[in-house]
């Protein structure tokens, strides 16, 4: 067994300042998904190391910078008032300031990701963009924030998993006092599955154009089923419980339709094999004896793509 390290969840306290950990992962997690974005943008439609080619992403540095702000401000309301709405309103009705208590934790992906929807719409609205192209650009990112948050709450020490005689279950103090009791470290679990493994399935799967909407059903699928696993040895969110049967969790609960809307992403994407908008389609060949009066025929990317730069949303 494992001793809990009891990581003081502020990090830095500035006199009244107080900056916690759980913040902290979070704008790593930003700052990974940035860079991580603006090197797919970059990216050739074939590997590098097997053709010299210019990058021909439809996506330049600009559209990451004004996309990314979009989906900060998604997860940000989206993950808090999915939190208040799906896990805490026993405790707005008992205090009607904690949807703002943000610090105190208690963020929902769930809620995060209907937020990151709705702000990635607009930025597509806005950019004359595909909607669908846009969440597939994204697909690989929220994996690196997982990452990261679920780090932000085994340092805050919750959403701990159910006892158990694992050798690498964690000593957590017994919160009805008594010893300490061994717990599934739950919260790394869901950092490996949810976070390094569902990243690295979707990057690769990425690394080359693939019809709209496959790579948005994968990262559900993949997280619907990281999801719903790791909540059977997870313990039932507080004020709760069990939703049916004796074992059906209200994370599994959301995440079912998110593995259904994948398996139907999955399926359309192959039955309809639409090209995806984020790469710039290559050259078709000059018929013979075609005018020659369109150029040489290069590979260019658009303005935007589709839309003017003339300013960064902020």
């Amino acid at each position: 067994m494992i001793p809990y390290p009891h990581i003081n969840p502020v990090a830095v306290r500035i006199g009244p300042l107080s900056i916690h950990w759980y913040g902290i992962m979070y704008l790593v997690g930003f700052a990974a998904a940035w860079w991580l974005a603006r090197s797919r943008a970059a990216w050739p439609a074939k590997p590098a190391w097997l053709f010299r080619a210019k990058p021909d992403s439809s996506w330049r540095a600009i559209d990451v910078d004004d996309f990314l702000f979009y989906a900060m401000l998604g997860v940000i309301f989206g993950g808090r008032i999915g939190y208040v709405l799906f896990y805490g309103l026993p405790l707005w009705r008992a205090d009607p300031l904690y949807p703002l208590k943000i610090w105190q934790g208690g963020m929902s992906f769930h809620g995060g990701l209907i937020g990151v929807l709705i702000g990635v719409a607009i930025f597509a609205w806005r950019r004359a963009r595909h909607v669908g192209d846009v969440f597939d650009f994204t697909a690989p990112l929220p994996g690196v924030g997982l990452f990261f948050g679920r780090l932000g709450n085994f340092i805050n020490g919750e959403l701990w998993g159910k006892p158990t005689t694992v050798p690498w279950a964690f000593l957590v103090p017994n919160p009805n006092g008594g010893p300490p009791i061994a717990r599934h470290p739950s919260q790394l679990y869901e950092a490996f599955l949810e976070g390094i493994v569902l990243f690295t399935i979707v990057w690769v799967f990425t690394r080359r154009p693939r019809p709209r909407y496959a790579a948005s059903g994968l990262f559900l699928i993949c997280y619907a089923v990281a999801r719903i696993a790791v909540e059977f040895v997870r313990e039932p969110d507080i004020g709760i419980g069990y939703i049916a049967f004796g074992w059906l969790t209200m994370g599994q609960l959301l995440s079912l339709p998110m593995l259904l809307a994948g398996l139907i992403l999955i399926w359309a994407s192959q039955h309809y094999q639409i090209p995806s908008g984020n790469y710039v389609p290559s050259p078709k060949p000059a018929a013979a004896g075609a005018s020659s009066a369109g150029g040489k025929g290069g590979r260019q990317r658009p303005a935007s793509g589709a839309a003017s730069h003339g300013s960064s949303t902020r």
